[in-house]
């Protein structure tokens, strides 16, 4: 009992630092070496630098959606299994969108069982030998154990929190190899697999969790993952353009399309679905995994198809991690290089692990997957992804616009403009020397010292 109330004070302590400061502007810093962690920080008085970032609110580019994390199985099963008084805390402190610390305001669900799930399901498990078409056998049973009700708490936290559901593999019945890992769906079946995901939305609906946006494949381009599904840029164009599509316009849901769900490096795969005009009128936008290619391939789909969205949905940590480089990487590469590439979230892997990386599935789970939190035997461990998202998700809100800012060698930075008026700016410090900044274009100067290999993020009021 002692270790969970020094949890729920340090938590208490946080969240009155952020919100109770006086000044017109509230900045933090947290130095990769880990010596210092969101602390609050001043800016520098009498102080001018050389070195300016320019903001300037009147050039708006997309508007976020939000910041957050996955919520598998796995993380659902973690928090469920809490005290009620260590549960009822931390998610006051991840989800609360008044008085919670990291306010998360996106979650991505897997669609059926990820790889972090003890072990391979879907919502229609039947034998290899057996077919339900018409999606009489649905059931959301399985979600009902942990992830619905740990969903259900966060929704009444922030009604309007976001969530994605992706699938990882299509009911292994509907597969060319009966097998939760690899295969491909079969032509026959692609009706019915467009009614499976009209079913979920539908299931959900009823249990009170609206579903903003699902994608259709998880990385499909790695069948080797358990679950997982081969799908190619002909087949996904062909099942969103004369099924699915055509499916969710007859029954009018307005969940959003997205496509792709992996890999930068082969941006010519949403590029092949966009092209089909048919395929491209029911598709909202693209989703990216930057496991391999260059953050800048976001754009390059954005500018072809400018009135498509794009969307950062999945990074991990690996663990046992390493604080200074994988805070630096995250921050640096996903938390500004993806919106400064278009993207409207940034989706870290995953929310929760245990101290063994448990649970994941066999032939392929993830082993090594470091969750934001560690929760061993109800004590919190905080990981990088905590960190990394602790700097952005309270400063940048949902509605946010992004707006113009100076960008400088070493000190790569995005900024935003709230909905309350409040304007955000997102900095790192990639050099090896501290520097000071001027923050210019407001109706006053701001300076700030930025310690090497630190980020900074700052709020003015």
């Amino acid at each position: 009992m002692k270790k969970t109330m020094n949890i729920i004070l340090v938590f208490i302590l946080m969240n009155s630092c952020i919100k109770n400061h006086t000044l017109n502007n509230f900045a933090i810093i947290t130095q990769s070496n880990g010596k210092q962690k969101i602390k609050e920080i001043a800016p520098v008085n009498n102080s001018s630098s050389d070195i300016e970032i320019k903001l300037d609110p009147s050039i708006r580019y997309q508007q976020m959606d939000g910041f957050g994390y996955t919520l598998t199985g796995g993380s659902a099963m973690h928090i469920f299994n809490m005290d009620s008084m260590s549960q009822d805390s931390l998610l006051q402190s991840l989800f609360d969108s008044e008085n919670g610390i990291l306010k998360i305001s996106y979650l991505r669900l897997s669609l059926g069982a990820s790889d972090l799930d003890s072990h391979p399901w879907s919502y229609n498990d039947l034998s290899s030998d057996q077919e339900d078409l018409k999606m009489l056998n649905f059931s959301l049973n399985k979600d009902t154990l942990y992830l619905l009700p740990i969903l259900k708490k966060i929704k009444h936290l922030n009604p309007h929190i976001k969530l994605m559901a992706s699938p990882w593999s299509a009911p292994t019945w509907m597969k060319s190899n009966n097998d939760s890992r690899g295969g491909e769906l079969l032509k026959k079946y692609y009706s019915s697999y467009a009614l499976y995901f009209l079913k979920y939305l539908k299931a959900m609906e009823k249990e009170g969790i609206k579903i903003d946006a699902i994608t259709i494949q998880n990385e499909p381009h790695h069948p080797a993952n358990n679950p997982s599904m081969y799908m190619s840029a002909e087949d996904q164009t062909n099942f969103i353009a004369n099924h699915l599509g055509p499916l969710f316009e007859a029954h009018q849901i307005d969940t959003k399309i997205i496509i792709w769900d992996h890999n930068a490096d082969e941006y010519d795969y949403p590029l092949k679905v966009l092209s089909d005009s048919k395929a491209s009128s029911y598709i909202d936008g693209t989703a990216f995994h930057l496991y391999a290619g260059s953050i800048s391939s976001l754009s390059i789909v954005h500018d072809a198809f400018p009135s498509k969205n794009i969307y950062f949905t999945e990074q991990w940590t690996g663990g046992p991690g390493n604080f200074k480089e994988d805070f630096r990487w995250h921050f640096e590469q996903l938390m500004i290089g993806a919106p400064n590439n278009w993207s409207k979230i940034v989706l870290e892997w995953n929310l929760t692990n245990d101290a063994l990386y448990e649970p994941h599935t066999d032939r392929g789970g993830c082993t090594t997957c470091l969750g934001a939190i560690t929760i061993d035997n109800h004590k919190i461990t905080k990981n990088p992804s905590y960190y990394v998202m602790a700097h952005t998700a309270p400063f940048v809100k949902p509605g946010a616009y992004r707006i113009h800012s100076t960008q400088l060698k070493n000190l790569p930075n995005t900024a935003y403009k709230n909905k309350d008026g409040s304007i955000s700016l997102l900095v790192y410090n990639s050099a090896l020397k501290s520097q000071t900044i001027s923050v210019v274009g407001l109706t006053e100067v701001f300076s700030y010292h930025i310690p090497a290999q630190s980020a900074l993020s700052v709020n003015f009021y």
